[in-house]
């Protein structure tokens, strides 16, 4: 694969206050590759180092948002079934880790067949739109292997034990509608309004207080594994820094002066 088609297959928008970062792999419903995650790895790591980023939309091209892995490439020439555990390794568990440690809100908007370690993928996103066409899909009972990229860990979390375990056994797919009426994501969105309403919520979100909101993210995952009192104690330090930041101050000065805050955003 050439360099030209690895680029290709990411696509970034730079936007007033966020970007949009697109997988666009159409012709193969956006599977992932091992270039396409050292292109989507760099371009997450360039939005992060961007203080100018406060926040960031991940969606797809065409009829999914992604497959998943593409299966091609665990086949070798000579016919031998490559074992996923390097990739995981190597690409996709620090891909969840950095996109669910991002210092800013993280949106992603599923436009279509969602499955395999990308639905995951998309699941650990801090909000998730999904459009009223768009399915979500555990497929890897069906390989014989586990739901990987986060998806033991998510799925539980999100719908309940029932709900995951039957979701990972059974590998069938769910609407859109189902998946919002399960919690699992946030809201579903008509299909011509998908991405419009996910820029909305990006340019909202993109002049709010980011250090606060990153650490919401920051309670909100310490929380999974906490008991009460150390999220008691967690949540008085984490108030603490998020009080003592400038976005606060401008929070309770326009609340007081029934005007619309002007945050600064700095992280």
């Amino acid at each position: 694969m050439t360099d030209e088609m690895d680029e290709s297959a990411i696509l970034v928008e730079k936007r007033d206050g966020y970007r949009i970062v697109t997988l666009n792999r159409p012709a193969r419903l956006n599977a992932f590759t091992i270039p396409m995650h050292r292109v989507l790895a760099r371009e997450i790591a360039d939005a992060e180092a961007d203080k100018t980023c406060r926040a960031l939309l991940l969606t797809g091209t065409g009829r999914a948002f992604s497959t998943g892995q593409d299966l091609t490439e665990r086949v070798l020439p000579n016919g031998e079934i490559v074992v996923p555990g390097e990739a995981l390794e190597k690409f996709y568990n620090p891909l969840v880790l950095k996109l669910r440690a991002l210092p800013f809100p993280l949106v992603c908007a599923v436009n279509g067949v969602c499955a395999g370690a990308s639905c995951n993928i998309a699941l650990g996103c801090d909000i998730v739109l999904a459009a009223r066409s768009a399915s979500f899909l555990q497929p890897f009972a069906r390989l014989g292997i586990i739901p990987d990229a986060g998806g033991t860990w998510l799925l539980p979390r999100l719908i309940g034990p029932a709900r995951a375990r039957g979701l990972a056994l059974m590998a069938e797919p769910i609407s859109a509608e189902k998946a919002e009426e399960w919690g699992m994501i946030w809201k579903v969105v008509d299909d011509a309004a998908l991405m419009s309403e996910a820029e909305k919520l990006c340019a909202q979100l993109a002049t709010g207080p980011t250090y606060g909101y990153a650490t919401i993210k920051r309670a909100f995952d310490a929380a999974e594994d906490n008991d009460l009192a150390t999220q008691l104690d967690l949540e008085r330090k984490l108030q603490r820094d998020a009080g003592s930041h400038e976005d606060y101050r401008e929070g309770v000065t326009a609340f007081l002066a029934k005007r619309k805050p002007a945050f600064t955003g700095k992280r």
